[in-house]
């Protein structure tokens, strides 16, 4: 029985290195090989989709990652699935393909009641465990290397993935200019922030230079008294506030000697003025 002719040339599945299962419409290109030198190369710490060139191949593959799947289903993180086409056969059908036998895989190790591959642990699978998956490959590849539904379904894949990124560049530009928006209201308060804060600072130089010029004036006020009260208890020490008041004390004295003298000199020079003071009788 005659081969369709298709451009997908080899198609498999793998966790990780293991091949689980795996079709090839042309043994004789020895493609064969070219799955197990890809595999030990993808890393699966993050979702990739890559293609790589082999002469006149192309070489396409999704991984996923475990951050792809619920933690139930973390073996299918480690998931490859991988398609060997002609170059001419473009990326956009390649990779449209990949998504769909992606899309069936998963769902026929599905639970009824959970994610997709939540009840198949395939780090346990032996090589070629999944063998009974070959035939949908198969089948799969012809549709879509040959017939024109296959290529518009592939088309059509690759446009819902395109479009569910679209739908989270959208999401995330959303988010970005929703914080820049934050941004701007937290630069206006920053800058007012900025304005109070000058206007503080310029208030408390002012009352930090008040407050200088009262204790300057305290300290005036206390060096004045306590020279006051130094200058008071040397002076009693000395005996200078006595002889002060003894000198003003003698000079009263002398003071009033002088004016009783000026007095009688006066009453001698006056007899009428005596004989009226009683000093004659």
């Amino acid at each position: 029985m005659k081969r369709p002719n298709t451009r997908a040339i080899l198609s498999c599945i793998a966790y990780r290195t293991t091949i689980l299962t795996e079709h090839t419409t042309s043994a004789a290109s020895q493609t064969s090989s070219l799955a197990s030198l890809i595999l030990p190369k993808i890393d699966h710490r993050t979702p990739q989709k890559l293609t790589y060139t082999h002469n006149q191949n192309f070489i396409h593959y999704i991984a996923d990652a475990p951050s792809d799947h619920d933690p139930d289903s973390s073996s299918a993180g480690g998931l490859t699935y991988l398609v060997v086409a002609r170059s001419s056969f473009g990326r956009r059908i390649p990779f449209g393909y990949l998504v769909e036998i992606k899309r069936r895989f998963l769902a026929r190790h599905d639970d009824d009641d959970g994610p997709a591959g939540r009840t198949t642990d395939f780090a346990a699978l032996p090589p070629y465990g999944a063998a009974d998956f070959n035939a949908t490959l198969k089948e799969l590849m012809v549709s879509f290397g040959t017939t024109q539904g296959g290529k518009q379904d592939a088309i059509g894949n690759v446009q819902a993935d395109i479009d569910n990124v679209k739908g989270i560049m959208t999401e995330n530009i959303e988010r970005v200019l929703e914080r820049g928006e934050r941004i701007d209201l937290l630069v206006d308060k920053t800058d007012r922030l900025g304005v109070g804060a000058h206007d503080f600072r310029m208030r408390s130089r002012g009352l930090k230079r008040q407050m200088w010029w009262k204790n300057v004036k305290l300290m005036v006020l206390l060096g004045v008294v306590v020279v006051f009260l130094v200058y008071l208890f040397v002076g009693f020490g000395c005996g200078l506030p006595a002889r002060a008041l003894y000198v003003k004390g003698g000079g009263a004295t002398d003071g009033a000697r002088s004016r009783t003298g000026k007095k009688k000199k006066d009453l001698k020079s006056n007899p009428q003025r005596r004989r009226s003071l009683g000093y004659d009788k």
